[in-house]
């Protein structure tokens, strides 16, 4: 039987190629491949500068850490973060492991983000906006967020914004990439991402205190913040710096609380085979949402298909069932998986429908009802760039035969 997963990784010769580089380098940990990756991913993305981490998570979780250790920036640790419900689970845990409190808007139902009008909506019913530092918006599935209306609102209410662009490589909002429109942002190359790495994240920035910042506390918050090590040509500055007595050694000489959060150069070695045909990625992902939309457009009274935007970098195919009680979400998708195509429900509401945050779901229930009718009933297949026309033409005709 034919499979259409929702995510693929080819591994070529152009992968294997540039793994073998590394075995033959020798050099496993963090080097020269991880700073590759950084400048080519930074120019991608169109900001100053880009930081490797081990995963989307660990740049959620060090990102937040360097704001509360930066000085120019008023961000209070334990303070309450604007976010969405709607999302992989990551950015909640993220922000209660580093000592924030997630706090819910509602989503807009075409395009699955918080938007502007529900965010100053809460802010202006909110009391003591003091106890609020910032918001984190998530551009989901690819749709951007309203980047613009975000940031107006926080600048009004004195917050800043870090970005979530975990899902949306690539994607351009008003003649910029997501990833460059907010004080920081963060991106995963998890295997079924727009650009794969296998497992691996970065943050994105024009603020090199940040960068710096970054640097100690993925290296369990040491000292040392130079891109590459010249401790053995003798030009620590750290070391050249010290005038103390003591056998002082900055590798071991730790200024924050931090993780282990460093990526490996296999990573980055995969990433830079990807970023260097990410344009051919989108693309590839873009005509088959296309081709799927045509040829699903006669089941539209039944779901709603994804919205076309041809700056949109999809990660996946997202629908929603328009009439549940006549067809079930778990019904179609066994279906669907008996066939062959492979799905995933579109993440449950964070604060209702997910049993890691129901210690909040008596604060939120009822008030978040797009997120909460996405939470139940929509669902995704994949659009990947390995998936070919004979593909679509299959996933289309199981559609029919389901639904006909």
């Amino acid at each position: 039987m034919r499979r259409i997963p929702v995510g693929d990784f080819k591994i070529g010769d152009e992968e294997k190629k540039a793994i073998n580089e590394v075995l033959d380098n020798g050099k496993l940990s963090e080097g020269m491949k991880v700073r590759e990756f950084e400048k080519l991913f930074a120019k991608y993305i169109g900001t100053k500068y880009a930081i490797a981490v081990s995963s989307g998570t660990s740049a959620l979780m060090a990102g937040m850490t360097a704001v509360i250790y930066d000085e120019g920036v008023d961000v209070n640790h334990g303070s309450n973060v604007i976010t969405t419900p709607i999302t992989y689970i990551a950015t909640s845990s993220a922000l209660v492991t580093t000592g924030f409190n997630p706090v819910y808007v509602d989503v807009d139902l075409e395009t699955f983000v918080i938007t502007p009008e529900n965010i100053k909506k809460h802010l202006e019913e909110v009391d003591d906006l003091a106890q609020y530092s910032f918001i984190l918006p998530v551009h989901l599935m690819g749709y951007p967020c309203d980047m613009d209306g975000i940031n107006k609102v926080a600048k009004n209410y004195g917050m800043q914004v870090l970005e979530d662009s975990a899902q949306a490589h690539g994607t351009i909002y008003k003649g910029r990439k997501t990833g460059s429109l907010s004080l920081l942002s963060i991106f995963s190359f998890y295997i079924a991402h727009n650009i794969q790495a296998g497992e691996m994240g970065a943050i994105t920035t024009d603020d090199y205190e940040i960068i710096r910042l970054v640097r100690k506390i993925k290296a369990n918050g040491r000292m040392c913040d130079c891109p590459i090590c010249r401790r053995s040509e003798g030009k620590c500055p750290r070391l050249l710096a010290y005038k103390g007595a003591d056998d002082f050694d900055p590798r071991f000489t730790h200024e924050f609380i931090g993780y282990n959060f460093k990526t490996m150069e296999f990573q980055a070695a995969l990433g830079l085979t990807q970023v260097k045909k990410a344009d051919w990625i989108t693309e590839r992902r873009r005509e088959n949402v296309r081709y799927l939309n045509e040829g699903l457009d006669e089941f539209s009274d039944i779901l709603k298909l994804p919205k076309f935007d041809r700056d949109v970098s999809y990660l996946a195919y997202p629908m929603v069932i328009k009439n549940p009680d006549k067809l079930p979400r778990k019904k179609l998708r066994k279906q669907l998986e008996e066939e062959g195509v492979e799905t995933r429900p579109l993440f449950g509401c964070i604060p209702t429908q997910q049993p890691a945050f129901r210690h909040l779901k008596e604060n939120y229930e009822g008030k978040l009802p797009n997120a909460e009718y996405l939470g139940k009933h929509a669902f995704y297949i994949g659009c990947h760039q390995y998936i070919e026309r004979d593909d679509l033409d299959y996933v289309i005709n199981t559609f029919k035969k389901i639904l006909k």
